[in-house]
């Protein structure tokens, strides 16, 4: 018997070899054993946990879509006008937790399995209505029409992680700026 507490901790390393072994390659094309041996456990521990890579794999979205959530919510306690709150998303959407080469991996296999998995789909539209709505409301003091605009921001990043994925040199700080001058394109001088 595992001692009383290890899940969590077990879990969690599962959750973060997960996401590694997703940016080692490049893609889900990985195996439980690769995850489980990088996360210093057998696979029978990680089926165990999880019952599969596609579990695993839904684990470790979840963790990344906290840790933005958690991003998102920081800037936004510390956003004090419209602009700001826009400008808060950008940052959190670029964030160096949520912006990092294995988690850009990891959420352009999100995309690509949300054609296939419904499960996988519904993580990745909560993730693109939560996102929508607060861009949308960040807008909508700015903005002629605040929808298409968020719309627009919410488009962008995407392709911004898109880009990134593919390796085109994408940086964060870079993925910000072209985010921020879109930003400043839509609503002008509006502050």
């Amino acid at each position: 018997m595992p001692k009383v507490g290890m899940e969590p901790i077990r879990r969690d390393a599962l959750v973060r070899a997960t996401i590694a072994e997703i940016g080692a390659a490049g893609t889900l094309d990985v195996t439980v054993s690769q995850i489980a041996r990088r996360a210093g456990m057998s696979s029978a521990l990680a089926h165990h946990y999880f019952g599969g890579k596609d579990q695993i794999f839904r684990a470790a979205m979840l963790h990344i879509l906290r840790g933005f959530g958690a991003e998102v919510v920081a800037g936004l306690r510390a956003a004090e006008t419209p602009r700001a709150r826009a400008e808060a998303l950008i940052e959190a959407s670029f964030a160096p937790s949520c912006f990092d080469p294995a988690t850009v991996c990891a959420w352009m296999t999100l995309y690509a399995q949300a054609a296939t998995q419904p499960e996988t789909n519904r993580l990745l539209r909560l993730y693109q209505r939560r996102l929508y709505a607060n861009l949308r409301h960040a807008l909508r003091p700015l903005s002629r029409d605040a929808s298409a605009d968020a719309e627009t921001l919410g488009a962008l990043i995407d392709g911004l992680y898109l880009r990134a994925a593919l390796g085109d040199g994408t940086s964060a700080p870079g993925a910000k700026a072209v985010a921020h001058r879109a930003l400043d394109q839509l609503i002008g001088d509006a502050a």
